[in-house]
């Protein structure tokens, strides 16, 4: 299956049990807006309704740039006032926490500048591959502007809290090496090589058991939150059905008959 729905700035399609979601903006490097923050919450919902899909790309249109971070020249309209700015604040928000919280396995794909909220995409992304000529910045520092807990958390629990400081004290441009070094990307390739690669590498977790696939999600998800919040009970359940399911069954009889198993997700 090949869909493809278009919108103003943020592109969306389904293919081989994968969707895809592109930032379309490159005359800005793919600088966000808040009705593109809005727009990729809306396809994140839409894409964890669609039980074919196991697996999510998100990518920047063009060479340049993954996500350059805001849109500055619609700072005037969307930004303007205390309300507006929190508006803005609470929308960007939610629709990180739908990216974050999406239950199925998400790859940042990154090709160039990836900047202050590009990196928070990047973050609430399961994986991030990345071409060699990327770079990686937040400079809320230069701009005075303030992070929140959840941002910042995110960021902490991919590249811990010294390299997280070092990101924002120093506001400056870290190579795709240093992002290796840090644990911010867990791939780097030329760049000619990136779509190719990151495709199989998504259509690779796509043929893979769905349900141990969001099971691990889920208890990852569960060890990285603050003892008080954590879901242990939903988090044995998750993997008793595991178990219980189809699949474990198609699993085992595959290995025994020396095939390719083809998982359902039941």
């Amino acid at each position: 299956m090949n869909e493809m729905a278009k919108t103003d700035k943020v592109l969306s399609r389904k293919e081989a049990g994968v969707g895809y979601v592109v930032f379309n903006n490159p005359a800005r490097h793919n600088a966000m807006s808040l009705d593109m923050w809005i727009e990729m919450g809306r396809v994140m919902e839409d894409f964890a309704k669609d039980d074919s899909l196991r697996c999510v790309v998100l990518s920047g249109a063009g060479e340049k740039a993954f996500v350059s971070g805001a849109d500055i020249s619609r700072f005037g309209e969307e930004r303007s006032s205390e309300e507006a700015v929190a508006h803005y604040n609470a929308t960007t928000d939610k629709a990180s926490q739908t990216l974050y919280a999406y239950p199925k396995p998400t790859i940042a794909m990154i090709r160039g500048y990836c900047i202050g909220g590009g990196l928070g995409i990047a973050t609430c992304c399961d994986l991030r591959i990345a071409s060699d000529n990327s770079t990686f910045a937040v400079p809320a520092a230069k701009l005075g502007l303030g992070y929140g807990y959840a941002g910042l958390k995110r960021l902490v629990d991919v590249v811990g809290q010294s390299f997280a400081k070092e990101i924002f004290y120093t506001a400056r441009q870290f190579t795709a090496e240093e992002a290796k070094t840090m644990g911010l990307v867990n791939r780097v390739l030329p760049g000619a090589e990136l779509e190719d690669y990151v495709k199989k590498y998504a259509e690779t977790i796509a043929r893979n058991a769905p349900m141990t696939i969001r099971a691990v999600k889920k208890v990852v998800g569960e060890i990285l939150k603050d003892e008080s919040k954590k879901d242990m009970a939903g988090a044995d359940e998750i993997v008793k059905a595991c178990f219980r399911s189809n699949d474990y069954i198609e699993g085992r009889n595959a290995f025994m008959e020396k095939r390719k198993p083809v998982f359902t997700g039941t």
